[in-house]
């Protein structure tokens, strides 16, 4: 195994360790499933003079540009350390630079934070980091509208906890300067700052003063908010208060908006305690008179405080709450324009100055464009910016993944689709709520799950409430994301965490308590809460609950508790007693975020603490191997500030580890002594769950929905490429599915679709160096070669004129690989295609992932062996093709379909041969045409079975050519489903096979 001393430079620090080398798994590739219904997005913005262009900043789910009036959404940001967006901003003078704050500028219970400031100097293809790394949350950011270089940064500061760096920033250099030119005191924050569109340097800056705090639902507030006017380019601020509610009236956060057509007209959103509402100013804000007290309007105002003028008409003004609401009289009368009655969660509206009937609107559920006033508006299931709190997957085939998703309910989606990508039709709502667990029954697939506690029937598409109590008892917590799960030791437990532990073996018909209260009787208030700590605190009733439920795979009995105030306990006797086996290290408000039972030792197990509510932004993961009596912190080599949400063991390989973070996944083969990252190819988002699926690994991301990393098996094995030349990993199991099986018109390009796992069985390999030639031969049970591919083999040549389609249907050539490193190819489990044959696909396409036909057929499922050849050294493994689970087909039929299908394509090959030699023949006269008519025109087409048909024809008047192409249509027949050859089909295999003897006869006797 290649190791090498890393040292790893993070934006504020570097480390350095001993690290595998990543080019020793190289080629690993996530896939993204889905789903694609938006996230909440917060930061919105469009060009003026590109009407069709916009960009929006999703709560870890970074920047994405639409060129089309949001019919497709593309991700410009992916390669930046972190995911969490909070506003943008496009130069008007020069599109190409683009400004980013990242830090998303909300302060919500799942909230996340970023690193300061990024620009892009040409149109977001590469990005710079440009400081500001503590401001942590980016509320606002704007640009001068004549000086790229100049831009103005709303910084709120730490989320949990008090800091320097917030308030207004300025910079005059395009970032690379910046001064603080608006503070009041560490605890309060910029939330917005706005410009006069009339004069750049008269601005408008809302002030802040609020925390989150460390157990759920805390929040607190202070005196100093407020808005602030400066008339010298931000240089100078004053405060604003004629006319405005203040301390005393329990002011909060201010939104505020300036009238294009009349800098002296402003309005603004108000959040009080008292005489809050919609305020509108006529003298540019030195005076403001209370508009309207409607609540829909202003209410959760640390929520929303957006507020829009028309940029032609003074008096026409729009707000982004829980809906949109539309006023044309100066604000005394509104209009709800936009929202559902669940509640679309508006943040963040942009109204094109030009052209005022196009509006980009941003919400909880995405973003939305419309460019008719608000008549109709572009679809939010674009956008694959899903936040998840925790996934799950089931025992069925293809499996399905299941989660809550913020804002949206909870979701089951398959992880391959019959169609060759994912797309609306493979996700459905399973009855739970956004926050929820969701857990599918392994005992039956129909039957999932989730919240507290709903039991979904996929059948019925009903859903019946199971949980512990329907009358509460107000014994026990109920708080928005509580653990659900079957217990790995015994399918029909189900568990539940409350402040204490339930489980049911009956689908929640009865439950009995297997704990008491496991949560701290007096947990301390942490240093955090600063200035906000009073003594009522001390005494407060108690808040937490168990937030994490780890039963072991090795015994019913044990079962680990973790708390979200910070405590871990341990039941070795099915509940009937309980440990505190809390770390000392770990205190009070340290979340105990995720618990993983040891796979291998019942006394081990791994621990994930998210500590960022008592603003920590490090990462903590604990192990033990005894029971808890011993702990162990684990985090060298990850990114100094990533908490972290989750840690499995990979139940085939001790001392496999996989974790995810506020940024990333990471991996350890040691055990936890050493992390690496293994993002690969996933944009950074919070991974807040992940889950080992036999050898796939599912990733729930909280802002670019799902993930997963098939077959990561090779990670298991990285130890044996120690001092290796060659290294041939041993190879999953392989199943027989067909890859796209509708015979319809495929989706549009612009259709939003997730990846199906790739089209065969994945074959990995390592070379230790550059090799000159690699060749790979699959060989049957008896030694035979069923296929050959080879380093030297290049893609089909086609000739596009001839195609009556565009190109970007095509799956892209990939062959085997000389170059050193780790390399994965995927043979499609079927003999090798048909020479000689026009090439062409099928309707069934997908955009970059269409094969062309006609194709070799399946193998029969059995054990084959994988022989690599590198420079002449040979390596072997074996690997087993199974059918498609689904499949209901005997043995007897399976055989029939195999010896019929090998039959028809030997007999394609046999005439495949004469066909050559008489291509390659110098035969002339009279002699060559009548090879020629033999031969027949052209070349074999491939088979449609839907369009298509085959005749018999007499001996006389048959061709070479002619035959093939019905020996093709009857391949297409034998293959394209598992089940037994029907009769007719029989019966035309075995005429074919006749007319093919035949031919060979003729060709024997009358032209060899």
């Amino acid at each position: 195994m290649r190791t090498s001393l890393f040292c790893l430079s993070f934006l504020f620090t570097s480390l350095c360790f001993s690290q595998i080398d990543p080019s020793n798994y190289q080629d690993l590739e996530y896939r993204m499933i889905g789903p694609f219904r938006g996230g909440r997005t917060v930061g919105a913005v469009g060009l003026p003079s590109q009407p069709n262009v916009f960009f929006i900043g999703v709560n870890n789910g970074g920047v994405w540009k639409t060129d089309d009036y949001g019919r497709t959404w593309n991700p410009i940001f992916d390669d930046v350390p972190t995911g969490s967006v909070g506003d943008l901003a496009v130069s008007p003078s020069d599109p190409n630079v683009i400004y980013v704050g990242t830090g998303e500028g909300l302060h919500r219970p799942d909230l996340a934070v970023g690193d300061g400031m990024f620009k892009s100097t040409n149109g977001g293809k590469s990005w710079e980091h440009i400081g500001l790394e503590d401001v942590q949350q980016v509320s606002r950011v704007i640009v001068h509208p004549t000086n790229p270089d100049v831009v103005y940064v709303a910084g709120l500061g730490h989320p949990y906890g008090a800091n320097e760096m917030r308030g207004i920033f300025k910079s005059v250099d395009g970032g690379k300067t910046w001064k603080k030119t608006l503070y009041i005191n560490q605890n309060t924050g910029a939330i917005q700052v706005e410009m006069d569109p009339n004069n750049p340097n008269i601005l408008f800056a809302a002030m802040w003063e609020h925390q989150e705090g460390p157990w759920e639902n805390a929040k607190f507030s202070g005196p100093n908010s407020g808005l602030y006017k400066s008339t010298d380019g931000g240089d100078t601020w004053r405060q604003l208060t004629n006319g405005l509610p203040g301390a005393e009236e329990g002011l909060g956060r201010v939104g505020v908006a300036l009238s294009a057509s009349n800098s002296k007209r402003l309005y603004a959103t108000v959040d009080a305690r008292e005489k809050g509402g919609v305020y509108t100013s006529s003298d540019a804000g030195e005076s403001w008179s209370l508009v309207t007290t409607e609540n829909r309007l202003w209410g959760r105002g640390s929520d929303f405080a957006e507020i829009k003028v028309h940029p032609k008409d003074e008096n026409i003004v729009f707000v982004g709450n829980i809906a949109s609401y539309k006023s044309v009289d100066g604000g005394k009368t509104w209009t709800s324009i936009k929202g559902a009655p669940g509640g679309d969660d508006y943040h963040r509206i942009w109204i094109n100055p030009l052209h005022p009937e196009i509006m980009l609107f941003a919400a909880d559920q995405g973003a939305v464009i419309t460019v008719n006033g608000g008549d109709t508006w572009s679809s939010w299931y674009n956008q694959p910016t899903s936040q998840l709190y925790h996934v799950s997957t089931d025992n069925q085939f293809p499996y399905w993944v299941y989660g809550g998703q913020q804002e949206s309910g909870a979701i089951g989606i398959a992880s391959r689709s019959n169609g060759g990508q994912i797309s609306f039709r493979e996700f459905m709502g399973v009855g739970a709520d956004e926050y929820a667990y969701v857990a599918p029954d392994p005992l039956d697939n129909n039957i999932v799950y989730g919240g507290r506690v709903i039991r979904f029937n996929k059948k019925t598409g009903q859903s019946q409430f199971v949980g512990p109590e329907v009358l509460r008892s107000g014994e026990f917590r109920y708080l928005r994301t509580m653990p659900l799960l079957f217990h790995p030791a015994d399918d029909s437990m189900l568990l539940f965490g409350t402040n204490v532990i339930w489980k049911t073996h009956d689908g929640g018909q009865h439950w009995e308590q297997i704990s008491g209260n496991l949560t701290r009787a007096r947990p301390e208030v942490p240093a955090s809460v600063g200035d906000y700590k009073t003594d009522a605190m001390e005494n407060m009733p108690q808040r937490a609950i168990v937030y994490a439920i780890g039963p072991s795979p090795l015994d019913k009995d044990i079962i680990w508790a973790g708390t979200d105030d910070g405590l871990i306990q341990v039941t070795r006797d099915g509940g009937n007693t309980w440990t505190n086996v809390t770390p000392t290290s770990i205190t009070s408000w340290d979340k105990i975020s995720q618990i993983d039972a040891g796979h291998f030792d019942a006394g081990t197990a791994y621990v994930a603490v998210n500590a960022i509510r008592k603003d920590d932004m490090q990462p903590h993961i604990y192990k033990t191997h005894d029971f808890g009596k011993t702990w162990e912190e684990v985090v060298t080599g990850m990114n100094p500030s990533g908490p972290v949400n989750v840690v499995r063991e990979d139940p085939k390989q001790k001392g496999l580890l996989f974790a995810g973070t506020e940024r990333e996944v990471y991996f350890s083969a040691d055990d936890g002594a050493t992390w690496q990252s293994l993002r690969m190819n996933m944009p950074a988002s919070s991974i807040r769950d992940l889950v080992v699926h036999e050898n796939d690994m599912v990733v729930g991301t909280h802002g670019r929905s799902i993930w997963i990393l098939d077959n990561f098996s090779p990670l298991r094995e990285l130890v044996g490429l120690s001092g290796q030349n060659a290294y041939l990993f041993s190879p999953s199991d392989a199943y027989r599915v067909r890859f796209n099986m509708f015979s319809d018109t495929p989706l549009p390009p612009e259709e939003p679709t997730g990846q199906n796992p790739p089209d065969g069985a994945l074959i990995d390999y390592y070379l230790g160096a550059d090799a000159q030639k690699v060749e790979l031969n699959i060989l049957d049970s008896e030694g035979g070669l069923v296929n050959h591919f080879s380093s030297n083999d290049r893609a089909e040549v086609l000739d596009t004129t001839k195609m009556q389609h565009p190109t970007y249907w095509i799956r892209p050539f990939k062959g085997l690989s000389g170059e050193s490193g780790h390399h994965r190819f995927v043979w499609n489990l079927r003999y090798k295609e048909p020479q000689g044959a026009n090439r062409a696909f099928a309707i069934a396409a997908v955009q970059y992932n269409t094969p062309s036909g006609p194709e070799g057929p399946f193998v029969a499922p059995g054990t084959y062996t994988i022989q690599l050849k590198v420079d002449g050294e040979t390596l072997e493994k074996n690997i087993t093709v199974k059918l498609d689970p689904r499949s209901e087909m005997s043995e007897e039929a399976l055989a029939l379909q195999t010896d019929l299908s090998l039959q028809t394509y030997s007999d394609y090959g046999r005439l495949q041969e004469i066909r050559e030699a008489i291509d390659a023949s110098s035969a002339k006269g009279r002699k060559k045409e009548k090879m020629l008519a033999f031969r027949g025109k052209g070349a074999p087409e491939d088979g449609d079975l839907i369009y298509g048909s085959i005749y018999a024809s007499e001996l006389e008047d048959e061709t070479l050519v002619g035959l093939q192409s019905k020996l093709l249509f009857l391949l297409n027949v034998l293959q394209k489903t598992d089940a037994r050859p029907t009769v007719a089909t029989q019966e035309a295999a075995k005429q074919l096979h006749t007319r093919v003897g035949e031919m060979v006869v003729l060709w024997e006797s009358k032209f060899k």
